[in-house]
């Protein structure tokens, strides 16, 4: 599961360890996507699509969603709908890590996307793994990706106080540091508003509603159609 609880939610999240370790970390079986990428929306993709592939846990495989609800299938829709032919694979895996994204990584690139969306880490933290060890894994993701020649959209998080003020600062300053370092572009804080509004939570008070993953959709549209315009100024 990935998480960015606001330290508002820390109470309710230090409450809720439990749950999160039975609904993130060990969804239940309709709500794991295969590790393989498939398109996220059934209409006709044209052969000229620039290919969006989204590497991801639970928040991009729509955990208690239809996987049209999540955001990388809406994602896909906002963009033609703005006159951009993409295509959006979702590679996303409920209960993934950055380990699991690092060992995924070779066949979803494989799919040759021209852009990678990271969305991976939260699990991590929420298991208290070592920074050092998220951080490298985030660096062999974005790094690999651009040495195959896709750039990388990488989403950041954030965890509650609860989890120690110094793991949590230290926490969110990866993703800083990996985009910078490695050249990624980032989307600091990516659940940060969703993680606020309760009402863009369902019931079990972590993942997003169908509200909630438009909200985290709509908000990557701006970069990625950056990204998707110097695309075309190199060609």
């Amino acid at each position: 599961m990935m998480m960015i609880i606001s330290r508002f939610h820390a109470a309710r999240v230090a409450a809720a360890i439990g749950l999160v370790a039975a609904v993130g970390c060990s969804a239940p079986p309709s709500d794991r996507r295969p590790a393989t990428a498939t398109p996220t929306a059934a209409a006709p993709t044209p052969t000229s699509a620039t290919t969006i592939a989204v590497l991801g846990d639970s928040l991009g495989a729509g955990y208690g969603l239809p996987e049209i609800e999540a955001f990388p299938a809406v994602v896909q829709r906002l963009l033609r709908e703005r006159g951009h032919e993409v295509q959006v694979l979702n590679a996303s895996v409920s209960g993934d890590t950055t380990a699991g994204g690092v060992n995924r990584l070779e066949w979803v690139l494989q799919q040759t996307p021209e852009i990678l969306v990271v969305e991976l880490g939260g699990n991590d933290a929420l298991r208290g793994q070592p920074l050092e060890n998220i951080e490298a894994n985030l660096r062999q993701i974005v790094r690999g990706a651009g040495e195959r020649g896709a750039r990388v959209l990488l989403l950041g998080m954030d965890l509650p106080t609860n989890y120690g003020p110094d793991y949590s600062r230290e926490f969110a300053s990866i993703y800083e540091r990996v985009a910078l370092e490695e050249g990624a572009t980032l989307v600091p804080g990516f659940m940060r508003e969703v993680g606020l509004d309760l009402d863009l939570l369902q019931p079990d008070g972590l993942h997003p509603t169908a509200e909630g993953q438009l909200r985290l959709a709509r908000s990557l549209v701006p970069p990625l159609e950056r990204m998707l315009e110097d695309r075309d100024d190199l060609t």
